[in-house]
């Protein structure tokens, strides 16, 4: 019974990692993961009439800016911590 639910859910990971790579392009997602924390953040769209893909457009003057556009900026980035951080000791130890 214990291998037979192993060999399922061996096969069923990689179909998971597949759809769930679909529907972050689909949803215009990036996905950054490691051992600490998953990190899902908007990408601009390519077919937004405003930027073209882009992301924003320069803004001139004397100090040029570069302004950010609705497709992307406007959507919240998520963030779920796994693991904590580990401390960063500013110290030496002796």
């Amino acid at each position: 019974m214990r291998a037979r639910t192993a060999v399922l859910v061996a096969a069923a990971v990689p179909v998971a990692v597949a759809a769930a790579a679909a529907v972050l392009e689909a949803g215009r997602w990036e996905l950054y993961a490691d051992r600490y924390r998953l990190h899902l953040t908007p990408v601009a769209r390519r077919s937004c009439p405003d930027c073209r893909g882009a992301g924003g457009w320069w803004v001139g003057g004397a100090n040029p800016e570069m302004e950010a556009c609705g497709c992307w900026s406007d959507r919240r980035e998520f963030r779920l911590r796994i693991l904590p951080l580990p401390a960063i000791v500013d110290e030496p130890p002796f």
